[in-house]
């Protein structure tokens, strides 16, 4: 049985109550890192995740970029899966060196309402804490997407919540 991990640290989260449900994770978040671990043979389990998440972010004025190693976004893709294409920014053939630096500096920016990178291995907790804080820093949600290795087959993260593809059929 494959499984998803979704490592998610949360920088600050207001205390007051959400005014409704559909609008607390795009308004009262104020700095979000999330981390996805994936089946690359079970794309569509990520695209059940995100692809909400993504959606309501679309209704913001602000920019979604993507920080893509290999893949390039395909235009009808985007269009079929209801996001905005003139909010949707992607940089691709970015090396994986430079990843995190990128995404610290889009977060920052306060100009993007979601940036999703790509990378090979986890974390270190530095990188966390730069993600976290340039995350609260820009009032934005960053996405770290991790496939999964066969070796972490049955490796609990740190913190988070491991959501079991056999849910899903």
């Amino acid at each position: 049985m494959q499984s998803h991990n979704v490592l998610t640290h949360v920088a600050t989260v207001p205390t007051s109550a959400p005014s409704s449900a559909q609008s607390s994770v795009a308004n009262n978040t104020r700095g979000l890192i999330s981390e996805v671990i994936y089946s690359e043979d079970q794309p569509w389990v990520t695209q059940l995740v995100l692809l909400p998440l993504l959606q309501q972010l679309g209704q913001q004025s602000r920019w979604q970029l993507w920080l893509t190693p290999q893949q390039k976004l395909s235009r009808q893709w985007v269009q079929s899966a209801g996001l905005p294409l003139t909010k949707v920014m992607q940089v691709s053939q970015l090396d994986p060196l430079f990843t995190v630096d990128a995404m610290v500096k889009a977060l920052q920016t306060g100009n993007y309402s979601i940036v999703i990178g790509w990378l090979p291995q986890e974390l270190t907790d530095e990188e966390h804490l730069q993600l976290s804080s340039a995350a609260e820093m820009g009032n934005a949600i960053g996405f770290i997407m991790r496939p999964m290795r066969t070796s972490e087959t049955g490796h609990r993260p740190r913190t988070g919540l491991k959501i079991h593809s056999s849910l899903y059929h």
